[in-house]
């Protein structure tokens, strides 16, 4: 193969990660949005009048506060629980596409962009759970 030849073919590679890249971060947002639209709309046709009282603050109720709890409630159906848990996703979209970049640098065998990936991937890691983001 010709040197012409050869860069075609890495310019097919990299349009074709580049376009399951995209499918990747737009699946992830619409699918966010999706779940936070219907736990809206549950959440709105479960308290059609609440009653709020601004001189009490009370934060988000402790089965929110936990990946399990979320889970749980979005599985019973509660809206709190589905909106709760399209932000999860779309606070997981960013980190599925580094996740995504991983392999795809790996498939390439370009170990410099595997190595940037994966100081990005611990750095978004790092933020998320050591309560210093």
């Amino acid at each position: 193969m010709d040197a012409q030849s050869t860069h075609a073919i890495d310019l097919q590679k990299d349009k074709r990660v580049d376009q399951l890249m995209g499918i990747v971060l737009r699946s992830g947002v619409l699918l966010a949005a999706t779940i936070v639209a219907i736990g809206g709309a549950v959440f709105l046709e479960r308290h059609r009048l609440p009653v709020a009282d601004y001189h009490v603050f009370d934060g988000e109720p402790t089965q929110l506060r936990t990946v399990r709890g979320i889970v749980g409630q979005a599985w019973e159906w509660h809206g709190s629980g589905l909106i709760q848990l399209g932000l999860l996703l779309l606070i997981a979209t960013p980190v599925a596409r580094v996740v995504f970049s991983v392999g795809a640098f790996l498939y390439e065998r370009d170990w410099t962009y595997v190595l940037v990936s994966l100081l990005v991937l611990g750095l978004l890691f790092y933020s998320l759970f050591s309560g210093h983001g």
